[in-house]
């Protein structure tokens, strides 16, 4: 588990946000903190190897209760389940293997929201494009390398 100074970070976060800062909370951002882009059953795995037993809902809760205050990002690659990062507030996107899943932050060229706009937004306020880049992480190249060469 990460570090009390971690831990007294989370706490700052969580009281910054107004919110009432518990054991489940900060163990679900320091698992964040050192897990980003983990899926909500990852998180819950991890804090109930910290804190010995927490509910699976009580994690949801948390980390829905995080999102909606903006201490936590929500993202949701097409064909995953959700993932959960606390690097928030600034402009930056995705890129996800099409193998393994895995996720890495990618950041944003333009840097400002929206970075992209739509040719026609509909009537829309547009204030924010979320951009997903797919490909092959190097593992997953190295293997289908491998594979290719009977390597």
């Amino acid at each position: 588990m990460p570090s009390s100074s971690t831990a007294s970070d989370a706490r700052q976060r969580l009281r910054a946000a107004g919110m009432r800062v518990t054991s489940t909370r900060v163990a679900v951002l320091d698992v964040l903190g050192g897990h980003p882009h983990a899926t909500a059953d990852t998180v819950a795995r991890l804090v109930a190897e910290h804190l010995g037993s927490v509910s699976k809902q009580a994690v949801y809760d948390v980390l829905a209760a995080c999102t909606q205050a903006g201490l936590v990002r929500r993202i949701e690659p097409a064909g995953s389940p959700a993932l959960f990062e606390t690097r928030t507030g600034d402009n930056h996107h995705h890129v996800v293997c099409r193998v393994c899943g895995r996720t890495e932050d990618v950041d944003c060229a333009v840097g400002e929201r929206p970075c992209l706009s739509p040719g026609d937004n509909a009537g829309f306020a547009v204030d924010e494009a979320e951009v997903v880049f797919w490909g092959l992480c190097p593992n997953c190249q190295d293997q289908q390398h491998a594979a290719r060469t009977g390597a």
